[in-house]
């Protein structure tokens, strides 16, 4: 097990691991409930404390296999959901909002986000989110799968640099916010959150990255879950619905991956080297 988890610093100065808890698809079968809700608990009692969700995972039911785990241990959860674009407007953020609480069983969240963009104008979301975070109710807001351009128009607008965080996809098979989010975002002290870390478990199965986890006495989704980790200003928010991968999630916060390793894996997925569209799944 990690000695620690390393943190990193949200612009308002609030420290959050940098590895999370994921929570999309959980919920979604009664059968599974009780083992999702072992293993988030785990999750909090190896340190790994920041928990995401959003209305949108199960039809809000992963909000509630969050309110089981988390009961009793409120306030030693960094919380996490989302609002979907459709929701967006003042008045639907702020019913969407209650919603999530009321399911969540908690009396605000942490980092509240909008799940990608919408047809809302931005400002409106943005006042939404502000009058949230002056009710109590959320106490930081960010963003979900924006590119370069769409966070430009969000930092421009009233209160918009309040912005805590951009949630995309990012992993070693996904390289595409290297070429510009990223860089744009490290300068500005907004970190990015990594979802699907390990490509929905594809990268767990590949043989170039096994290679460089034998060096490890390793598996390969924990090097590319540890490569992740490695990446400046990015918190990786892997999923993991039993304890023993919650074990070997928390495991790969040890892995010191060498010069070696970080040259094998750019030949096994080479950076981007032009703009790409920002990926989604």
């Amino acid at each position: 097990m990690p000695s620690s988890i390393r943190t990193l610093k949200l612009p308002s100065g609030e420290a959050v691991p940098v590895l999370g808890q994921g929570t999309w698809k959980m919920g979604e079968d009664r059968r599974r409930r009780a083992d999702e809700v072992a293993a988030l608990k785990l999750g909090l009692d190896l340190g790994v404390t920041l928990i995401d969700t959003a209305e949108m995972y199960a039809s809000g039911g992963a909000e509630e296999v969050v309110a089981e785990a988390i009961a009793g241990r409120r306030d030693e959860t960094f919380l996490v959901s989302k609002v979907l674009p459709t929701n967006a407007s003042h008045a639907g953020v702020k019913r969407a909002c209650e919603n999530s609480l009321k399911r969540l069983a908690t009396d605000r969240i942490d980092l509240y986000l909008l799940h990608w963009p919408g047809s809302v104008p931005l400002t409106e979301t943005v006042e939404a989110f502000e009058a949230l975070k002056a009710e109590g109710k959320i106490r930081h807001w960010g963003v979900s799968n924006f590119d370069t351009d769409e966070m430009e128009e969000l930092v421009g607008l009233p209160h918009g640099g309040n912005v805590q965080t951009n949630q995309v996809l990012y992993n070693l098979s996904r390289r595409g916010t290297e070429f510009d989010l990223s860089p744009w975002s490290l300068k500005r002290g907004i970190p990015l959150m990594a979802y699907s870390p390990v490509e929905q478990g594809a990268l767990a199965r590949n043989t170039r990255l096994e290679v460089v986890a034998s060096r490890h006495n390793a598996t390969a989704a924990q090097v590319a879950l540890a490569w992740v980790m490695t990446r400046q200003g990015v918190i990786a928010i892997p999923k993991a619905g039993r304890q023993e991968h919650v074990r070997q999630n928390a495991a790969a916060l040890d892995i010191k991956l060498t010069p070696e390793d970080f040259a094998d894996l750019d030949r096994a997925f080479p950076p981007p080297t032009r703009k790409r569209g920002l990926e989604m799944i």
